[in-house]
């Protein structure tokens, strides 16, 4: 769709007003007509959205494994594949304007996408809940610092019900959030690594440049954590994309998306790296009360960690889920925001990281990605191989259609990747793609009853 043009210094016309406006919470499965956000806009959303306190986690998981130089490198290589994928999955959302419920149709049927929607949206709700545990702690920490009361459970339903509120407005409200949060959440992330280094930059210097480390498989398993937290993201991208207005080439975009997520990925890393280095806890609201012996700043920190789980909360963790339930209950998106808010609640978030370890976020991180990495697999081939980059869009959206039911070559497909993956579960994302691309392309081509999805 192409935005109608005007002279230069004339009011937009009511037509082009609509393509660049909707209401709060106006949402659909439909193709999108109204793509809000502009190059600015999208850049600033994936930079404040990444803002991820599982980033802090995986660095801290990664002491005694890699040394600074390493660590370092992992991260920069995990989100420059983190930027091709968005770029390459996002295609089809972003030309189209489908969202990824809609996209997985043609690969999986309009039944069979269930099963990528679920298993999409529960790492989602399950990173909403510890997310809002971590912002809670940062809430209550500054509570009993200031005022004496100290109540994480208290805090913790009323910073999951304010995020709650917040989904509710939909991508307008999340544009808002995003950009003008992200300015906030780079000046504090700078200033945490500065008073990092300053704290403990001798005995840094001593351990982790010293430290021989490792160029092997743990260095290659180090680069799919800091992917594997966006995973998630890279699978349903076409979601985010379908807002992106026109225009973008796709080398552009890949830019966007990479160097909107390396910067706070790489400061997040490896202020939770050399802290746990220093310290010993993993534990991120301990870390940044070890980091920070300054009480104003100290309560700016713990602030800047609660937003941050908003920014990141309310794009990456509430939207998936919640377009998962508008498409298999048929539920308006409002009130399928508010019901992936209150499964957050049952997450047992406080399991995942505990103050000596963060071996249980590895472990969930690895996990999930090997059953996401085949599904981003099918897509991929799906889109570039069987479909050659063009959709008939009336056949997305015919219940009754050659889409029909379940396309078991989708769903062999990713089980066969998954069960490579969790073989290799170090490199699980990256083990899971040849072999499930590989064998949904041949059953694609040659099994009978997938061909009528080929059409």
């Amino acid at each position: 769709m192409t935005t109608p043009a005007s002279h230069p210094g004339t009011p937009p016309t009511a037509t082009e007003a609509a393509l660049t406006t909707k209401a709060p919470g106006e949402e659909s499965l439909a193709p999108q007509k109204t793509r809000i956000m502009g190059r600015p806009s999208y850049f600033l959303a994936w930079f404040g959205g990444c803002v991820s306190i599982g980033t802090f986690a995986m660095g801290s998981s990664v002491v005694g494994t890699l040394n600074l130089i390493q660590a370092t490198l992992a991260i920069a290589i995990g989100c420059f594949v983190i930027g091709i994928a968005l770029a390459v999955n996002g295609a089809a959302g972003y030309k189209y304007g489908i969202p990824f419920m809609v996209q997985a149709r043609g690969a999986f049927g309009f039944a069979g996408t269930r099963i990528p929607g679920l298993v999409r949206a529960v790492p989602a709700i399950v990173w909403y809940g510890f997310q809002s545990w971590i912002g809670a702690g940062a809430l209550n920490m500054v509570s009993a610092t200031l005022f004496g009361f100290d109540n994480l459970v208290f805090y913790f339903i009323t910073f999951q019900l304010l995020q709650i509120a917040l989904s509710v407005t939909g991508f307008q409200g999340i544009k808002w959030l995003e950009n003008i949060g992200s300015a906030f959440i780079l000046a504090s992330l700078v200033y945490m690594f500065y008073a990092t280094v300053q704290r403990y930059g001798g005995e840094l210097t001593a351990s982790l440049l010293t430290m021989e480390g490792s160029w092997g498989m743990p260095f290659w398993g180090a680069t799919m954590l800091f992917l594997g937290i966006y995973s998630t993201m890279m699978l349903n991208v076409s979601d985010y994309s379908r807002e992106h207005k026109e225009g973008t080439g796709p080398g552009l975009l890949t830019t966007i998306y990479a160097m909107s997520i390396l910067p706070c990925t790489l400061f997040m890393g490896l202020i939770g790296f050399m802290v746990s280095e220093a310290t010993g806890t993993a534990d991120p609201i301990q870390v940044f009360a070890n980091a920070v012996d300054n009480t104003p700043l100290l309560m700016t920190t713990l602030l800047f960690i609660a937003f941050a789980q908003v920014t990141t909360n309310v794009l990456n963790n509430v939207v998936p889920p919640t377009y998962v339930l508008m498409d298999v209950f048929k539920l308006k998106y409002p009130i399928a925001t508010v019901i992936v808010g209150l499964l957050a609640f049952a997450t047992f978030p406080w399991k995942l990281v505990q103050p000596e370890s963060a071996a249980g976020l590895q472990l969930f991180v690895q996990t999930y990605s090997a059953f996401l990495g085949p599904i981003f697999a099918v897509l991929v081939v799906d889109y570039y191989l069987i479909r050659r980059r063009t959709l008939d869009i009336d056949k997305l959206y015919d219940e009754r259609g050659p889409y029909r039911g379940v396309n078991y070559a989708a769903i062999i497909a990713s089980l066969v990747g998954a069960a490579v993956a969790l073989s290799f579960s170090a490199v699980s994302w990256y083990a899971s793609l040849i072999p499930a691309g590989v064998t949904y392309y041949l059953l694609m081509q040659y099994w009978a009853p997938c061909q009528r999805f080929r059409e």
